[in-house]
């Protein structure tokens, strides 16, 4: 991801969320700077159709909505924080190959699990893609995740067997 595909990225985000949880531009410009190398966009003939940010955390550390992304030092976790693919480009596996890619590097970098926030229902995708709902979080961390003000679920996917 550029600077360049942030309007694009903010497009793709408001078709694909509620507005209860949408983004500010400054928060999407502060991601691709503290994470960059972790913010992937996916083209087809017609521009930018999907995208996917993440970073390096550990297992538990919940990104409230709107938070800054806070690189751990001792990541054991790659943390994707955002997915989202748009309307005309649904079903044909973009999201999963975002996915797949940054969970490629994670195990590259010998991650040992990947976590995310599903909103919106979304937990049925994530399944699919091997996370599983992780209830056991401390205090600041329930915290967090309560931050999206819609039902929210953390969900956390073991990277190697």
């Amino acid at each position: 991801m550029h600077a360049r595909d942030i309007a694009h990225v903010l497009a793709i985000q408001h078709e694909s969320y509620s507005s209860d949880i949408l983004e500010t531009e400054a928060v999407i410009r502060a991601r691709l700077s503290e994470a960059g190398e972790h913010a992937l966009v996916a083209e087809d003939a017609d521009g930018v159709c999907g995208y996917l940010f993440a970073y390096q955390s550990r297992v538990g550390k919940v990104t409230p909505l709107d938070g800054a992304f806070q690189p751990h030092p001792q990541a054991d976790c790659l943390y994707l924080h955002d997915l989202a693919v748009a309307r005309r480009a649904g079903g044909r596996g973009i999201g999963p190959a975002l996915v797949q890619h940054n969970l490629g590097q994670a195990k590259a970098r010998r991650m040992r699990y990947s976590a995310l926030v599903s909103v919106q229902d979304s937990h049925g995708f994530w399944s699919r893609l091997g996370y599983r709902r992780h209830d056991e979080l401390e205090q600041p961390q329930a915290k967090n995740l309560a931050s999206y003000r819609i039902p929210a679920v953390y969900m956390v996917r073991a990277l190697h067997d």
